[in-house]
């Protein structure tokens, strides 16, 4: 069977080191790979670019790290723009821009929804990640990115390989970006940061002193049919994190001697910090 390679990237095993950004760096900047690339610009390109993502509201506030980079696609708006066959998917999966066929074509650049081609003003081409093509055909195994992740969070290899690890990664439903393209990507996504409801549970204690409440029981329902069960830990705090975007939720804080408290039609335009929730005695 033929390879088919791909990349599933673990992004709650991101630390944002950015080894993988220096890792192309160091591969592709004032080196050119005949025959695949010209070489990358020190400056103004990121083949591989670390993105922070910002979630929440003071004091509950989260930032998640998430590298991305071209998904080489299987069905790629580049290839439908590109002429004269400058840009070209191989039997492996790997999406090639010709950096000779190319000159000229700025209008591959914009194709890109995840905007990860980039146009080289002095050579007059567009330029992205080849995932290591050059490297894989020499009879590498990995991509630089992945070589260098020090967490395992970019898993590489062929996806019609049952024993590879990125195949079994495969089996946990990993995402897309930006699904509603329907492009077929080949890079990606496990714990990509959704939306949460977070908050902290208060409770008076015999001296009436306001004090955190640990173990108390937290119910989350959401009108897509979502249900989590969490429990408060020692600051009170829980999170309910993975939450879809306009989606209604019910929250239910029970702690036994204590009132029952409920938050309807909590609405995860963005992503929630519900303050303190104090619990009254029955």
């Amino acid at each position: 069977m033929s390879k088919s390679y791909g990349m599933v990237i673990d992004v709650a095993r991101c630390t944002g080191c950015c080894n993988c950004f220096f890792a192309c760096k160091d591969e592709n900047c004032n080196e050119a790979h005949e025959g695949y690339t010209a070489a990358q610009p020190m400056t103004g390109q990121k083949w591989i670019d670390v993105k922070e993502i910002e979630r929440g509201e003071f004091p509950k506030v989260n930032i998640r790290s998430v590298p991305i980079m071209c998904a080489h696609c299987d069905n790629p708006g580049c290839l439908k723009q590109a002429k004269d066959g400058a840009v070209y998917k191989r039997d492996d999966g790997i999406v090639i821009i010709d950096p000779v066929k190319s000159k000229g074509q700025k209008d591959i650049v914009n194709t890109c929804p995840y905007r990860r081609i980039y146009w080289n003003d002095v050579l007059e081409i567009p330029q992205k990640c080849d995932m290591c093509a050059h490297l894989l055909d020499k009879g590498y195994t990995m991509t630089r990115c992945a070589e260098t992740c020090p967490t395992g969070a970019i898993e590489f290899g062929d996806f019609n390989d049952p024993e590879s690890e990125v195949a079994k990664r495969l089996k946990l439903n990993p995402e897309a970006l930006m699904p509603k393209f329907e492009m077929g990507e080949r890079v990606l996504y496990l714990n990509y940061p959704k939306n949460f409801i977070a908050g902290s549970v208060v409770y008076t204690d015999e001296q009436g002193r306001e004090m955190c409440c640990e173990g108390a029981k937290v119910t989350v329902e959401g009108a897509d049919g979502t249900k989590l069960e969490l429990v408060s830990d020692n600051y009170g705090d829980f999170w309910a994190e993975g939450l879809e975007t306009n989606v209604s939720f019910k929250i239910t804080v029970e702690l036994a001697g204590h009132k029952t408290v409920v938050k309807e039609n909590v609405k995860t335009i963005k992503s929630i910090n519900l303050g303190d929730i104090f619990m009254e005695k029955e």
